[in-house]
């Protein structure tokens, strides 16, 4: 008889950590989430309410629960990288610490992303940061302060003490649904549509000539969901790094028009000029304020459903960034998304859950 599988996802209200724990959920899981503010809305999902900077917080939440299988998916975004080192790998140290008296814990996953090979945000993909692409596993970490090396570093000293096996996960960019997050770019997009639409503006490019015709990819939240079981439950996949992305490459000079298809209207590509979404959207607050009572959806507050700085980072590169999938693919994850359905995918979620109006429910000039 084998012992039923329980996890921990810790983050479990944000894109990745929400989109996980219904896949687990399906796949029969006892699933926990750990958040400040636990996901209440997840079907079967046992919310556990803690801090991680706080390990008398963590003694408590986590008393009764004795996981094995832990998915950190969690960070918390500083003034400054010593600070984001301080703070992040904190709360990974404290998390594994306070498990690991109850000597439960097989597999710690931790997911980062390409900030690996790009540097972090105060040196995001500048000169002297720029790695060769594809992006591989093997390119080694820069000679900078990141965060994301201080988390690994934390999971394989704990992985050394306690015995349990990890896996890293790297995504480029996660698309998927969560109000309220920090890196959102297929929300972003949506809302920045959805004021295009409202106001009568064009669908216009903000980023850089590089990454408008350069090659990029992206990830599926739910390709990663399934990336982070695999890798858990595969013994050729123990101790390992991967990149994670959907399998497809595009370019945006592509996928701008398909977008602006979709939500009808006028796509303006690259103009020699970055036009950065922060200030496309800076005065846009009360607009979304507008449509969102009119249309009675379901957050008002502008900021708590786009992300423009983060998408400004992404968008704003100067190369082109994709990522090889070669390890995984050889050790046998074969899961594959296309990434125009991705957001269509997403941007039908977000109609439904009322997010985003409705299509043909934005009726321009009545909202201006």
């Amino acid at each position: 008889m084998s012992i039923r599988k329980i996890a921990l996802v810790v983050g479990a209200s944000g894109i990745t950590g929400s989109t996980l724990a219904h896949e687990l959920i399906n796949q029969g899981w006892l699933t926990y989430g750990l958040a400040r503010n636990p996901n209440h809305e997840i079907t079967d999902l046992q919310p556990v309410a803690a801090d991680l900077l706080r390990p008398d917080s963590l003694q408590t939440a986590l008393s009764t629960i004795n996981p094995t299988h832990v998915f950190f998916t969690s960070w918390m975004r500083n003034e400054t990288e010593a600070e984001n080192i301080r703070v992040n790998s904190t709360m990974v140290r404290n998390l594994l610490d306070a498990l690991a008296p109850k000597k439960s814990v097989q597999h710690v996953a931790l997911v980062t992303g390409l900030k690996h090979y790009l540097g972090p945000f105060d040196a995001y993909a500048k000169d002297g940061f720029l790695p060769e692409t594809p992006l591989r596993e093997e390119h080694p970490r820069l000679d900078i302060e990141n965060f994301y090396y201080a988390q690994e570093d934390e999971v394989y000293a704990a992985a050394a003490r306690d015995g349990f096996t990890w896996s890293i996960h790297r995504p480029h960019t996660v698309i998927g649904k969560a109000v309220g997050n920090m890196m959102n770019m297929g929300s972003t997009l949506a809302v920045y549509a959805t004021l295009c639409q409202a106001s009568g503006r064009p669908f216009r490019w903000p980023g850089s000539k590089a990454q408008w015709e350069g090659l990029s990819d992206v990830t599926d939240a739910r390709v990663l969901a399934k990336h982070l079981i695999w890798a858990a439950t595969t013994e050729a996949a123990q101790n390992e790094a991967f990149n994670i992305v959907n399998g497809d490459v595009f370019r945006w000079s592509w996928l701008w028009k398909r977008i602006a298809d979709w939500f009808g209207i006028e796509a303006v590509g690259f103009d020699g000029t970055v036009h950065p979404l922060e200030e496309e959207l800076a005065n846009d607050g009360p607009l979304w304020q507008q449509i969102a009572e009119k249309q009675q959806l379901v957050e008002h507050n502008l900021n708590r459903v786009a992300s423009a700085w983060h998408t400004d980072l992404d968008l704003g590169r100067p190369i082109e960034v994709m990522t090889d999938m070669s390890k995984s693919r050889k050790l046998g994850f074969l899961v594959f998304q296309r990434t125009d359905e991705s957001f269509f995918d997403l941007f039908e979620q977000l109609r439904a859950d009322r997010i985003i109006p409705a299509n043909g429910e934005i009726r321009q000039p009545e909202l201006v």
